[in-house]
């Protein structure tokens, strides 16, 4: 293990984080507040201690290796949730320093769980700042720092495929550098459009940057108390909800729809199988919904939509309480939390491509116990699933239900009630924020004892890094050369 050159790119990284935290003070000095001073101090502290890091460790060899990959996404996204967490705490936005470390990796594991119970009442410039932890968080701060690396020297493929969200990280280009501006060119172009869209619609331009950079993250982070039925819009609505979606789509097939090659998205058997997902969802709570909380057919539709999308997604925007709704709707929403997005997406969960494989796979025992003398092997996209891939497969769904059935139980014994404490984890962990009982739509996570807070930063974290990325720094042999 390197350790010097981990210790490189992570000062690095501290501050590059330093900079973006400056990005929010003009707002506050707009408005006046005196909230600039928290944020332009949490930038001087992480300028201070990356600067010290970086300087070091600046001679420090360029050999970066999946081993150190790992550890820069790991240790970096903790550094990253404890710097980000200063603005909170310098502030008092927050009563302890674990309620702002806990609202910084929800931020920037893009959970969007939050202990603030009034978030309108914060300064414009935190509200900024969260949503902004979003945004970075969404498509990786790891990965956009890729196109920096080649000034330190250090190569970064390993740390693309530690960051990733997926069973594959797909590269668009030779170059690992011309990836990272690719996927961020995809990221950027479409928040700016639902900026546009939003303000079209009267959202001011504070809350439209606020809201896209929450959604393209499928974040959550809102500006109000109701998060998005605080606009009672329902063009609002669609639009969120169609970009929801979006985000919930592998970058790769946005790249490929703008290089000219739509038809890749359509042919791209996960995305056949998230947007059936997507429609089937909508349609069975739709049908729950109706009569027994919607009349009409509209609103029906578009929150029935906009939820089965949302927490799909793992955005966890709300647009209704749906603890009220019938239990049925409540059961699809909490196995929606399992699946989450497409691979290559900024959405969390288990990931619909795994999910899709786990189905073939038992598919294909099934037809080898009725013919044994046979051969079938899984195949995605036509083409076969490498025995490997499966088994990798196989070994993140055993840690998944592990990980999430033991966090639920400190969190029982923690003195939770079961439905919060399991929804709390599966919430967690999924990197979707709302769950249900003590942390439905209508709740937060304030109540929460701190040890409990720290439990589920923890599988925020596990959750954004995909386990195998973090538990394998717990392994002893990890660190031996």
């Amino acid at each position: 293990m390197n350790i010097l050159v981990v210790f490189k790119v992570l000062g690095a990284l501290i501050l590059f984080l330093s900079c973006a935290l400056l990005i929010p003070i003009p707002v506050a000095l707009i408005d006046g507040d005196g909230s600039y001073w928290p944020l332009l101090m949490a930038a001087l502290v992480g300028a201070f201690w990356g600067g010290i890091v970086l300087y070091f460790c600046r001679s420090a060899k360029p050999d970066l290796g999946h081993r150190e990959g790992f550890a820069v996404v790991t240790l970096g996204w903790t550094v990253f949730g404890l710097v980000g967490a200063l603005p909170y705490y310098f502030a008092d936005a927050t009563p302890t320093l674990t309620d702002a470390i806990f609202e910084s990796i929800s931020g920037f594991t893009t959970t969007g769980a939050t202990i603030f119970t009034e978030v309108e009442l914060l300064p414009r410039s935190l509200l900024l700042w969260r949503a902004l932890t979003q945004w970075l968080g969404g498509m990786g701060i790891i990965v956009l720092s890729l196109a920096i690396l080649p000034m330190l020297g250090v190569g970064g493929m390993q740390l693309f495929k530690a960051e990733v969200p997926g069973p594959t990280a797909d590269r668009l280009s030779p170059r690992i550098q011309d990836t990272a501006k690719l996927l961020w060119g995809v990221y950027v172009g479409l928040t700016v459009a639902e900026i546009v869209l939003l303000m079209l619609g009267g959202v001011d331009l504070f809350e439209s940057v606020c809201h896209a950079f929450a959604t393209l993250a499928t974040g959550g982070f809102s500006t109000r108390n109701a998060s998005v039925a605080g606009f009672n819009s329902a063009y609002v609505d669609w639009v969120i909800t169609l970009f929801m979606f979006l985000a919930g789509v592998n970058f790769a097939l946005h790249f490929a729809w703008i290089a000219g090659r739509p038809l890749k998205m359509f042919k791209n058997e996960e995305f056949r199988c998230y947007a059936a997902l997507a429609l089937i969802a909508t349609l069975v709570m739709f049908f729950f919904n109706w009569g027994a909380v919607y009349e009409g057919f509209a609103d029906n539709l578009r929150y029935s939509a906009f939820q089965a999308v949302s927490i799909l997604t793992t955005t966890g925007f709300g647009t209704a309480d749906y603890e009220l709704w019938p239990f049925a709707c409540q059961i699809l929403l909490v196995l929606l939390m399992f699946i989450g997005g497409c691979a290559g997406s900024t959405g969390g969960g288990a990931k619909v491509s795994r999910i899709l494989l786990i189905v073939k796979h038992a598919t294909v025992q099934m037809w080898r116990l009725i013919h044994p003398r046979g051969v079938r092997r899984v195949k995605l996209d036509g083409r076969p699933v490498p025995e490997e891939v499966l088994q990798s497969i196989l070994g993140f769904f055993a840690l998944y239900l592990a990980c999430t059935g033991g966090a639920a139980i400190v969190m029982a014994g923690l003195g939770i009630e079961p439905v919060t404490a399991v929804a709390s984890v599966i919430a967690s962990i999924g990197n979707i924020g709302p769950g249900l009982g003590g942390v439905g739509p209508t709740d937060n996570y304030a109540a929460l004892p701190q040890v409990g807070k720290m439990v589920l930063a923890f599988c925020m974290l596990l959750g954004r890094l995909e386990l195998f990325t973090v538990l394998a720094l717990l392994y002893p042999g990890f660190w031996r050369r």
